[in-house]
């Protein structure tokens, strides 16, 4: 009996609230548990919706790809009057995580890639990704800086057909920012900074068609 009494006596003070506190924390996991439950759903919830933009976003890019692909060769043919080039995904299996390579084979060359051009093969080859660009996803306006300039006389000139051929192809404004004579010659209108007078700067806009039709008249 004095065992029993002194663990009794060891157990302290009973609890009057044990049952009540009891009810609460039931109540507080209960509550606890429903909150997780709904966070495991949202996190559910969030990945397969990043799971549908990605596969959406992979159906869209690859769609893209392909026609970005496609007019970017016809382009390359045009502008170096034959020979190949197209587009490659390196690096990675997922189109979202790959990186992008040009191979290009200019006529009597042989396939290699972009950086492996020349100067004036590398400016011509990146006008056709461009214009490629342009032509399945057009803009209201495209400004081209200096692009002619790594360019001889004979490449300008097809540089400039193509931009003609733009012009009629897409309803885009082409601002071309050039010092090369040709290319100011097949533009319709010039704009141009003159100084009339020492440290006073003007500008001059000057209509090309309007001008040949007085000179013709």
């Amino acid at each position: 009996m004095q065992t029993l009494a002194r663990q009794r006596d060891a157990l302290g003070a009973v609890n009057l609230r044990a049952e009540q506190d009891a009810e609460e924390l039931t109540a507080e996991r209960d509550t606890l548990a429903t909150e997780q439950a709904d966070l495991e759903a949202a996190v559910e919830k969030l990945r397969g919706g990043v799971r549908n933009l990605n596969r959406e976003g992979r159906e869209r890019l690859l769609a893209a790809f392909e026609m970005v692909n496609a007019k970017f060769g016809e382009l390359f043919r045009h502008l170096f009057g034959g020979g190949e080039a197209r587009l490659i995904l390196v690096d990675s299996e997922d189109p979202l995580e790959a990186g992008l390579e040009i191979l290009c084979q200019p006529p009597g060359k042989k396939l290699s890639t972009l950086s492996l051009l020349s100067g004036g093969e590398q400016t011509l080859t990146a006008l056709s990704l461009i214009f490629a660009v342009f032509l399945c996803q057009p803009a209201p306006v495209c400004v081209l800086d200096e692009v002619d300039a790594p360019l001889d006389d004979a490449n300008v000139l097809r540089f400039c057909a193509l931009l003609d051929e733009m012009v009629g192809r897409t309803s885009t404004r082409f601002l071309i920012i050039t010092h090369h004579a040709i290319t100011m010659s097949r533009m319709d209108r010039l704009f141009g900074v003159t100084m009339a007078e020492r440290g006073v700067s003007r500008l001059v806009s000057v209509d090309l068609a309007e001008s040949v039709a007085l000179v013709d008249g």
